[in-house]
């Protein structure tokens, strides 16, 4: 089942208190398809954050990318989901030309969770827009 759209998310997130915000992206989170075992290697590990993140990507048949991603936190996995609703599915080209962070902007995660929670965001845009760029 595919994320729901960033515009969706953020109508919703903009009307939630900051515990709601909290259970939104944990319901994220659950949404992303499971990740095999064999790909959580340090290979496919973000560097940076508190908890464990792995970002895989494939690509589809028509060469769009579509990552698989998956964190040991439930927070982290729901900003881990975010993250990848800016860009899954997408051309190489367009992801690489997204401003990622200024499309997750309007969900202030620096003001709604702890820096250790959002240290590693940079890490996994990096790593999303590096891949993109290298198969544009």
């Amino acid at each position: 089942m595919p994320l729901p759209s960033l515009s969706d998310l953020r109508d919703d997130y903009e009307l939630l208190e900051a515990e709601e915000r909290y259970r939104l992206l944990i319901d994220l989170g659950r949404e992303l398809e499971p990740m095999p075992d064999a790909l959580k290697t340090d290979a496919t590990k973000v560097r940076g954050c508190s908890a464990s993140v792995w970002v895989y990507p494939t690509r589809l048949e028509d060469g769009r990318l579509h990552f698989l991603a998956d964190s040991n936190a439930a927070i982290t996995k729901g900003i881990v989901a975010l993250v990848l609703s800016t860009v899954q599915d997408r051309a190489p080209a367009d992801i690489a030309a997204t401003d990622i962070t200024a499309e997750l902007e309007p969900f202030d995660l620096s003001r709604q969770l702890s820096s250790n929670r959002t240290q590693g965001i940079p890490n996994m845009i990096a790593l999303v827009q590096d891949t993109a760029k290298r198969l544009a």
